[in-house]
C-alpha cells in the first residue's frame, strides 16, 4: 500500500484533533482583550485559522473505512507533535519576527513541556505571547492527542491507538473517550486549586496562573529572563514543590481518589519511588552544595530541594545558574533521565520502566540461580506473567532505555563537533539530558546565541523524547521502507 493512503486511513482523526485545537487556541485571546495588546491580535489569530484550516482539509481526505495498524497511529502522533510545533511558532515569527528556526524551537519547547527559551527577553515579550508560551505547555502536558480524543463524540480502535502511542495507558473509564474527558477535568481542577494556593505567596493571579501552568506541566517557561529568581520568594518555591511532583504523579491515581479510592494511590509502587527519589536526591544534592560548593546551608538546601525536584518531574524551574561541582548536577542528570511516572505530564524513562527493568533484573538472577527444571514465574504488580509475554515486554521495556541513553550519547558526540565550547562534557551532557527527558534546566550552554545547529540537535531531542523515540523510528523507517501493507478491516 502506498505511504499517503496507509496515512489516509487515520486522516479523519488527525483532521478532527487540529479542528479542535483551532478552538481551543482561540483562549489567549482573553489575554490578548484585558491587557490591550491590539498588536498581537494577527500573529495570535494565526494559529487558530491555521490548525482549522488544516484540520478541515485533512478530515475531508477520502479513505476507506480500514483500522490501521499500531505503526500507522504512531507515525501519525508523531506527525502531529511536527504540525504543532510548526503552526505554535507562528505568533512568534510574526509577532516578534524571531527566525523560523528560533520560532520552531520555542514551540517545539513548549508543546514538549521542555522549557528552554531562545526568545532574547522576556521581561519586555508581549504578555500575550507568554501566555501563548504557557499555554503550549499546560496543553501539551496533558497531550495533544488525548485533549483531542476526549473532544470527540465517538471512541475506536484508531483514537486507542493514537492514545496509546502518545505513551498512555490509562483504562479507567469503559472507553478511551471518557478517560480523555475524565483527565481533562481533573487537570483543570488541579490548575484552579493549585493557582489559589500558590497566591498564599503573595503573587499576583497572573504571576500564580502562569506558574501553575507550566508547574503542574512539568514544563518550566518562566515569565521573566531571571526566571523564578525574580521573585525571590522562598515561599513561593516551597509551594511549587507540591505542584511539579503532582504533575510527575500518574493522573490515574486522581481518579481513583476522585472515586473515593485512597489506598491506591497510598500503595503505589510508583508514587513511593518518585517520592523515595525526591527527597534522596535533594538530600544528597543538599550536602554536596554545602559541603563540596560552599554554600551556606540555608542556600543549599532552598537550591538543593528546588531544583533536584524540577529536575526530577521534568519541570525545568530553576533557582539558580547550576555553576555548581559535577557531583549534584551528575545526581540530577540521573533524576532527570528516570523522570515521573508514565500516565503523567512528566517527561523521562519514566519510573514505571526503572521499577519494570528492576524487577526483569532480579527475576533473571532468580533463573540464573534455580536448580533444575525449575520454572521461576515472573510477577509484576503482585500477578504472575506468562513467560512468552514477560520476555517480550521486558525486552521492549529494555529497548526504550537503551535506545534513549543512545541517542544521548550520539547528540552528544554531535553537539561537540558541531560547536566546541568552554564547558566540559559532563555539563554538555546534562544540558542534552535535560532536552531530551523534556526538563528545561540549564546551565548556559543552549542560548539564543548558539549556532543553528545546535539549536536543531535540541529540538530533535525534544521531539523524540517527547514521544519516547519509537514513534520518530517507525515514522523514518516508514518514509525510507513503506509501512505495514496488512490493514485489518473493521
Amino acid at each position: 500500500m502506498k505511504r499517503l493512503e496507509t496515512l489516509a486511513i487515520i486522516a479523519h482523526d488527525m483532521g478532527a484533533i487540529f479542528e479542535f485545537l483551532g478552538l481551543i487556541t482561540l483562549l489567549p485571546f482573553l489575554v490578548l482583550v484585558v491587557f490591550g495588546e491590539w498588536n498581537m491580535f494577527l500573529p495570535m489569530a494565526s494559529v487558530p485559522f491555521t490548525f482549522g484550516l488544516l484540520g478541515l482539509l485533512i478530515s475531508r481526505i477520502p479513505s476507506k473505512e480500514n483500522v490501521p495498524q499500531l505503526s500507522v497511529a504512531l507515525t501519525a502522533v508523531a506527525l502531529i507533535w511536527v504540525a504543532v510545533a510548526l503552526i505554535g511558532s507562528l505568533p512568534f515569527v510574526i509577532g516578534l519576527q524571531m527566525t523560523w528556526t528560533d520560532s520552531i524551537f520555542e514551540a517545539m519547547s513548549g508543546w514538549t513541556g521542555t522549557g528552554f527559551t531562545v526568545i532574547g527577553t522576556l521581561d519586555t515579550t508581549p504578555k500575550t505571547l507568554l501566555f501563548w508560551r504557557s499555554f503550549m505547555q499546560w496543553l501539551g502536558g496533558i497531550g495533544v492527542i488525548a485533549f483531542g480524543i476526549a473532544m470527540l463524540s465517538r471512541s475506536g480502535l484508531t483514537q486507542h491507538q493514537l492514545y496509546r502511542a502518545e505513551g498512555r495507558s490509562e483504562e479507567l473509564m469503559p472507553n478511551v473517550v471518557s478517560t480523555g474527558r475524565r483527565m481533562w477535568v481533573i487537570y483543570v481542577f488541579l490548575t484552579v486549586v493549585f493557582t489559589g494556593m500558590v497566591m498564599f505567596a503573595g503573587i499576583p493571579l497572573w504571576d500564580a496562573l502562569n506558574l501553575v501552568m507550566v508547574s503542574l506541566a512539568t514544563g518550566g517557561f518562566s515569565l521573566h529572563d531571571a526566571g523564578i529568581s525574580y521573585y525571590d520568594n522562598a515561599l513561593l518555591e516551597i509551594l511549587l514543590i507540591p505542584v511539579m511532583l503532582a504533575g510527575a504523579l500518574p493522573f490515574k491515581l486522581y481518579f481513583l481518589m476522585y472515586r473515593g479510592k485512597i489506598r491506591p494511590f497510598l500503595q503505589d509502587r510508583v508514587v513511593w519511588l518518585i517520592l523515595s527519589l525526591a527527597l534522596a536526591g535533594s538530600l544528597i544534592v543538599t550536602i554536596d552544595l554545602h559541603l563540596f560548593n560552599g554554600l551556606p546551608l540555608e542556600t543549599a538546601v532552598r537550591q538543593g530541594f528546588f531544583c533536584t525536584v524540577s529536575g526530577l518531574t521534568c519541570c525545568g524551574l530553576q533557582n539558580s545558574d547550576l555553576h555548581w561541582v559535577a557531583s549534584p548536577l551528575i545526581v540530577i542528570s540521573l533524576l532527570m533521565m528516570i523522570g515521573g511516572a508514565a500516565g503523567s505530564t512528566s517527561g523521562g524513562i519514566k519510573a514505571n520502566r526503572v521499577i519494570l527493568g528492576y524487577e526483569g533484573l532480579v527475576w533473571w538472577f532468580r533463573r540464573f540461580f534455580s536448580r533444575g527444571r525449575v520454572i521461576v514465574p515472573f510477577r509484576h504488580e503482585g500477578r504472575a506473567i506468562p513467560r512468552r509475554i514477560s520476555d517480550v515486554e521486558l525486552s521492549k521495556n529494555m529497548l526504550i532505555i537503551v535506545l534513549y541513553v543512545l541517542t544521548i550519547f550520539l547528540a552528544t558526540i554531535i553537539s561537540l563537533h558541531l560547536a566546541p565550547t568552554g564547558f566540559r562534557t559532563h555539563q554538555v551532557i546534562f544540558e542534552e539530558i535535560s532536552a531530551m527527558s523534556n526538563v528545561g534546566l540549564g546551565l548556559g550552554y543552549l542560548t539564543p546565541a548558539s549556532p543553528l545547529s545546535i539549536k536543531w540537535v535540541f529540538i530533535f531531542l525534544m521531539w523524540t523524547g517527547r514521544l519516547e523515540i519509537i514513534p520518530v523510528l517507525i515514522l523514518a523507517m516508514g518514509l525510507i521502507r513503506g509501512f505495514e501493507p496488512r490493514i485489518k478491516a473493521k
